[in-house]
């Protein structure tokens, strides 16, 4: 069987250099269970800042739930091991319900520290609450460096771009000859890029705090909406019955949007070369077989497709992106 590669992430690295600190501050104030703090701290560290946030938010809810449960059943009722299990009985669904099942484990932590003790005191309450504050706080702060990832994002543009553009090549040929020997295995890395990309996407706004929006996620989206129209004139291409003069100008008009996808061009100017097409296919003489009205209609219908794709990039808002070569801006087509 073959091995993993070994290897430290991020979260790895934040949660050896966290659990220490946490430990070290609890101990150093002289907090009992001291221990705990690093727990409280593997358990916030996520893998988003956002995440982190709303780890932290539930597990303190559920842990100030979990010290007024514990009010009520071991102080009100005994410590002892079935009440301690009936207390849990009735705990789990109420954090269910309000939404806090995440912070069971933390507040279990903060249950059976009371349940040691065998009496809930005013110093044992501010004792967990700064075990709290120690171990959600030390998770929050190591958290709150999240390295870039706009290179990978800037990656996975540019490689969706280039399949783009080798499948409108591949459609030109076909168009021409009437035959191709392409494979199409653009199409599924197409596919496979782009579900990559928008959850890459999606982790970035979830490491922005105060932002809600995603430039990145906005354009993958875009052209996930592009690839779905891709999808759809292809069985219309090689289902043409024959070749036509149409196919000519169909193939010309893909070729230099194909050529052109990684330009700064407009979508607008090829929404008017569109145009131009349209007025030459009115032009051009009837068909006079049942085969080549076919073909023509099949045609006409791609390239109304092809308005769709280029009408969702001009209702895009373009981004500017900064990279080690300065500023460009991506791609119209």
């Amino acid at each position: 069987m073959k091995l993993k590669r070994f290897s430290i992430g991020y979260r790895t690295l934040k949660t050896a250099v966290g659990v220490p600190i946490a430990i070290f501050l609890a101990q150093w104030i002289g907090l009992d269970y001291y221990v705990s703090a690093g727990i409280l701290t593997i358990l916030c560290i996520q893998p988003t800042k956002r995440k982190s946030v709303r780890a932290a938010f539930s597990r303190l809810i559920a842990s100030l739930i979990a010290i007024g449960y514990a009010l009520v059943f071991f102080e009100g009722i005994s410590y002892h091991p079935l009440v301690l299990g009936i207390l849990i009985l009735l705990f789990i669904p109420v954090l269910v319900s309000l939404r806090f099942s995440d912070g069971f484990v933390s507040s279990s932590v903060i249950l059976l520290h009371l349940y040691d003790a065998k009496h809930l005191t005013l110093d044992l309450f501010t004792n967990e609450l700064m075990l709290m504050g120690i171990g959600f706080g030390t998770a929050l702060a190591v958290n709150m460096y999240m390295p870039s990832i706009e290179r990978k994002l800037d990656f996975y543009r540019e490689e969706i771009e280039r399949l783009y553009a080798k499948i409108f090549s591949e459609v030109t040929v076909y168009l021409r000859e009437g035959e191709s020997d392409w494979s199409g295995k653009e199409l599924t890395e197409s596919a496979t890029v782009l579900d990559k990309a928008k959850a890459l996407a999606y982790q970035d706004v979830e490491n922005h705090l105060t932002r809600h929006e995603n430039k990145y996620y906005h354009y993958f989206e875009m052209r996930e909406k592009q690839f779905e129209i891709i999808e759809r004139i292809l069985p219309k291409i090689t289902a043409l019955p024959v070749i036509v003069g149409q196919s000519g100008i169909v193939a010309d008009f893909l070729e230099d949007l194909g050529s052109n996808v990684h330009s700064g061009n407009t979508a607008h100017r090829y929404l008017d070369k569109l145009d131009t097409v349209k007025e030459m296919f009115a032009n051009m003489p009837l068909p006079d077989t049942q085969e080549k009205f076919q073909a023509m209609a099949a045609l006409y219908e791609v390239i109304q497709e092809m308005e769709r794709y280029l009408e969702i990039k001009r209702g895009y808002k373009a981004f500017e992106s900064i990279e080690k070569t300065g500023r460009r801006k991506l791609s119209a087509s």
